[in-house]
């Protein structure tokens, strides 16, 4: 009943940018911290950033002053823009964020099913 929806990779030319969106849908009466992770092939799946409820973010230190995450509320979605991308930043991303369901019951640590960037040099 609750999806996270991860739209916005692809494929792009180092240097280009890419925006990543990550929609939840269903019954959500409100939504805590978000957060953008990802995994490359061979690697530990990583924190990249995330946005807390009170609007405060971090950021993996490969990716600040790249990278920006936002989120609106009325739209229950949160954002990655990632600018000036590298082939380094190759990987799978995904959505996580805690949901406060209408019937009050709390799903932490949801995840959405990713969704591929793929940087070319």
């Amino acid at each position: 009943q609750v999806q996270l929806v991860e739209s916005g990779g692809g494929l792009v030319q180092a240097g280009g940018s890419l925006r990543l969106s990550c929609a939840a849908s269903g019954s959500i009466f409100s939504i805590g911290a978000m957060g953008w992770y990802r995994q490359a092939p061979g690697k530990q799946r990583e924190l990249v950033a995330s946005i807390f409820s009170d609007g405060r973010t971090n950021y993996a230190d490969s990716v600040k002053g790249r990278f920006t995450i936002s989120r609106d509320s009325a739209k229950n979605t949160v954002y990655l823009q990632m600018n000036s991308l590298k082939p380094e930043d190759t990987a799978v991303y995904y959505c996580n964020a805690d949901l406060l369901r209408t019937d009050f019951r709390i799903l932490r640590n949801y995840w959405g099913q990713g969704t591929q960037v793929t940087v070319s040099s």
